[in-house]
């Protein structure tokens, strides 16, 4: 099996018109992607895809979803937890940043869950009603 690093992965999928050694690294991650092997993917590496994906190449919420979805769809490719993280996809497509879904996400065996983020997150979390809960703690 081989780990592979988030600059492959964006080589895969970002079709960027790059310098030369920049398109000898993207026919390299499609040989690689597209030849069957055994491949892994770490969470990390899903997070940090996504910050690339989002931040460096402007991709829309929707094409970063897509991207992680088909990513997590490779029969050949073995992500770290999984359900973890099909769990913080479902609430990344629930407008979660994909960060604070992998957070929630990987508490799932916890009673609740604390966050100073009331707005983005804990408040989000409340109106979908997931659990575990997630509160803002009291001074």
């Amino acid at each position: 099996m081989i780990g592979l690093d988030t600059n492959v992965l964006a080589r895969y999928y970002v079709e960027d018109r790059g310098d030369a050694p920049a398109l000898r690294q993207r026919t390299a991650a499609r040989n690689l992607m597209e030849s069957g092997r055994p491949l892994m993917v770490a969470k990390t590496v899903i997070l940090e895809l996504e910050w690339v994906l989002r931040g460096f190449y402007e991709f829309q919420p929707a094409e970063v979803l897509g991207v992680l979805r088909h990513l997590c769809a490779l029969p050949h490719v073995t992500v770290e937890d999984r359900l973890t993280v099909e769990r913080a996809l479902e609430l990344l497509s629930s407008g979660f940043d994909l960060a604070d879904a992998l957070h929630h996400a990987s508490y799932r065996a916890c009673d609740g869950m604390v966050s100073f983020d009331d707005r983005r997150f804990a408040r989000r979390a409340r109106k979908l009603g997931l659990s575990p809960t997630v509160s803002v703690p009291a001074p």
